[in-house]
This record gives structure tokens, C-alpha cells and sequence, in this order.
């Protein structure tokens, strides 16, 4: 097929595609369109996530104003993260990105750790 029109770069596309296509972003916005969440409530919701990971995605995402920290003083003290209205704009996308997983993502099994050994 050919074009005689070739998009041209786009600076805010670019920095929406860099902030979204890092690894667990997509993910954690999944899981904070839900409603507020603890740190620990993440790391256990993502499972595979190293904590340290965890924190640099939510200051990533803090620093651009798509997630909120909220610090209750208690005793004890806990830390929710919450969607901003900016966050929450992008259910669109976190919907429409699961909407095609669903349908072209296949997901094959992976082998345990016993039968790649056995084999």
C-alpha cells in the first residue's frame, strides 16, 4: 500500500507512548482505576513486581500527575496511591488496550521448571 503521507513526529505522543509503554505502568493504572490502593496492596495485586520497581513507576507516574500519594499520619502511618483526574482519563486506554488483549493475545502455557529440567 502505498502513502504519499508520512506522519510527522509527534513531541506529546512520544511522551505519552515512553510513560505508558514502560514495563508494569499499563498494569498498575489497571489495577488503581479500581480505586485507591496501598503499596503493599500492589505489590501483592502485581505479584511480580520488585518493590523498588513498584516506587520508581509510582514516582514516574506521580511526577506526571497521573497518580496521587496520599500519607495518613495514623498511628500507623500508611500510604495510599490513588488516579488523579489526569490518571483517570485513561480508562480509555487501559480498556481499549484489554479489550484487544483479549481478543489477539494468546497466552501459552509455560513450562514448569520441572519438565525444561526432565527434558
Amino acid at each position: 500500500m502505498a502513502t504519499d503521507h508520512v506522519p510527522t513526529r509527534c513531541a506529546r505522543y512520544e511522551k505519552a507512548s515512553e510513560l505508558m509503554g514502560k514495563r508494569w505502568t499499563g498494569l498498575i493504572l489497571r489495577i488503581l482505576l479500581a480505586g485507591p490502593q496501598r503499596f503493599s496492596g500492589l505489590c501483592e495485586a502485581i505479584g511480580s513486581i520488585s518493590e523498588r520497581v513498584l516506587s520508581e513507576r509510582l514516582k514516574e507516574l506521580e511526577a506526571e500527575g497521573v497518580v496521587s500519594r496520599h500519607v495518613d499520619a495514623g498511628p500507623p502511618i500508611r500510604v495510599a496511591y490513588q488516579l488523579t483526574e489526569k490518571g483517570q482519563a485513561l480508562w480509555k486506554v487501559v480498556d481499549e488496550l484489554e479489550k484487544w488483549a483479549d481478543r489477539w493475545v494468546d497466552m501459552k502455557p509455560v513450562p514448569s521448571a520441572r519438565k525444561r529440567r526432565s527434558a
